[in-house]
């Protein structure tokens, strides 16, 4: 048996990239689709959206803030747990 047959990692360096790749939200992007929930929340009389999906957003939107300057993502999530409270007492 050859040592290449031996060693089962042989050869697969390079098929790895040469550093991690990172991922960062753009923040123009984050901002756009927060703003986007915001303003469906606020035009909504009654929950814009099934038990699920508002307990998803309740859950995702505050994680999503964390990619835009303190302030905004503060003020953004205030915004937005204001018309959830506002939606729920709607219900």
């Amino acid at each position: 048996m050859s040592k290449a047959q031996f060693d089962l990692f042989a050869g697969q360096g390079e098929l790895l990239p040469a550093e991690p790749v990172s991922y960062r939200p753009d923040p123009d992007k984050v901002r756009i689709k927060l703003l986007r929930l915001l303003d469906e929340a606020r035009a909504a009389e009654a929950l814009p959206w099934d038990r699920k999906t508002a307990r998803y957003w309740q859950t995702v939107f505050p994680q999503m803030a964390n990619w835009l300057p303190e302030d905004e993502a503060n003020q953004l999530r205030l915004d937005f747990r204001s018309e959830m409270e506002r939606l729920d007492k709607a219900a």
